[in-house]
């Protein structure tokens, strides 16, 4: 068995490396646009870029690992995770596992559009498929909550974060055992958490308008109001299960 997984010069898709090579002698390969940055031995390195579909070679690959990217564009975004879904297709990949978004096709995130996208469209391919919809990680946050006054939209609204460390573990889990034909995780935390809970006396309720006015780029700010509506609330039991124990807490 070949197990390729892409985007793995990334925080994410190194630990999935690391983890599978753990927990499997099959063959692993890497697909990155930048080969030079990947020094991981042991592992074949192709070279590959999203925007430039030519230079995909996802054959006789039986398991991919396609790690969403991370343009800012989410059109270019859409496009680019096309395009990988396309030459795995046309490859004759076994099986598509794909990094998605909580409740990708109901969710009112404005990053959901790029995932719902991408899920439709491995669908439409017929290829088998799993889908591993991170919740958000606890290191989107620990800035934040690092600063001397923590000032957020967010007022008890929770999220049901997970460290990064732990997804990495749930792809690598789902990469290496059988049983996830066409399965859909939905993988949060095992607890979830609020600003004021975790910052206590640092905690500053403010508006919106307030964020903005300070110069928080507009996406973090749907974020927060995203957590004050409870969007991100909550807990599901995938990623426990995958894993095989509950998720680390937050910590700061």
């Amino acid at each position: 068995m070949t197990i390729l997984i892409t985007g793995a010069t990334g925080q994410f898709g190194g630990a999935v490396v690391r983890y599978v090579l753990d927990r499997t002698d099959e063959q692993v390969i890497v697909s990155v646009r930048s080969p030079e940055k990947f020094t991981l031995e042991g592992v074949e390195v192709r070279q590959g870029d999203f925007d430039r579909p030519e230079t995909l070679d996802f054959r006789g690959v039986d398991k991919l690992l396609i790690v969403s990217a991370d343009a800012h564009d989410s059109a270019v975004r859409i496009q680019q995770h096309a395009n990988a879904i396309a030459k795995a297709k046309e490859h004759g990949v076994g099986h598509v596992f794909y990094t998605s978004v909580t409740d990708a096709d109901t969710s009112t995130l404005s990053v959901a559009e790029v995932h719902k996208a991408a899920e439709e469209a491995i669908r439409a391919t017929g290829l088998t498929f799993t889908f591993l919809r991170n919740g958000m990680y606890h290191e989107n946050y620990l800035d934040t909550l690092a600063q001397d006054v923590v000032a957020t939209s967010t007022k008890d609204g929770r999220v049901a974060s997970a460290p990064r460390d732990d997804l990495a573990l749930a792809a690598a889990v789902a990469l290496t055992t059988d049983g996830h034909e066409n399965a859909v995780y939905e993988l949060t935390g095992s607890t979830s958490w609020s600003f004021p809970e975790v910052a206590g006396e640092k905690f500053r309720d403010v508006s919106d308008e307030d964020l903005i006015a300070a110069g928080m780029p507009p996406f973090v700010v749907d974020f927060f109001a995203a957590i004050r509506e409870g969007v991100l609330a909550e807990v599901r039991p995938d990623l426990e299960k995958l894993i095989g124990r509950p998720s680390r807490p937050i910590a700061v």
